[in-house]
């Protein structure tokens, strides 16, 4: 935790430098909040207008409600997180697909591969694309490679370097 104690800089001024720095939770206390003994607390993962992001915690009770916005944010941003990638991921069977995929969609393409570094390179050379992990969740099914046609254990992830 830290206190800013610029006396150079306006609180509005304060408030986005923190926030640009990557800081979950605002803290701000005045004049006005030590006489009624309370502290506002700013989440900033939401945004101002969003409901919770901004709320008025009594001084005795500012560490429990910090801890539980940081279990709260840590939660929100993991959720989007994964509805991003899930948003970002496209399913496909063959080769024309995934070329499709790549040049008019983007983001991470799920296909079968047959795990012989040949392929690989083959598909490197002619989409760019690179395997970015290999999956030891999800769907496992076996299915053909959408190059060579050959056997394959389970669907890959390739992706774009951009």
């Amino acid at each position: 935790m830290r206190y800013d104690d610029r006396d150079t800089y306006k609180p509005g001024y304060k408030f986005a430098d923190w926030e640009m720095k990557g800081v979950p939770v605002r803290l701000a206390l005045g004049l006005r909040d030590l006489s009624q003994n309370t502290i506002e607390v700013v989440r900033r993962d939401k945004a101002r207008d969003e409901a919770g992001a901004k709320q008025v915690v009594a001084l005795d009770q500012v560490g429990h409600t910090v801890a539980e916005l940081l279990e709260a944010i840590q939660d929100n941003l993991f959720q989007k997180a994964l509805s991003f990638r899930e948003a970002h991921t496209t399913q496909v069977d063959t080769y024309e697909e995934f070329q499709k995929v790549l040049d008019e969609k983007g983001g991470f393409v799920l296909a079968h591969w047959d795990g012989s570094p040949e392929t690989e390179e083959k598909i490197k050379e002619e989409t760019k694309a690179t395997i970015r992990c290999i999956p030891q969740e999800g769907d496992l099914t076996p299915g053909l490679c959408m190059v060579s046609g050959r056997p394959s254990a389970r669907r890959v992830l390739f992706a774009r370097a951009y």
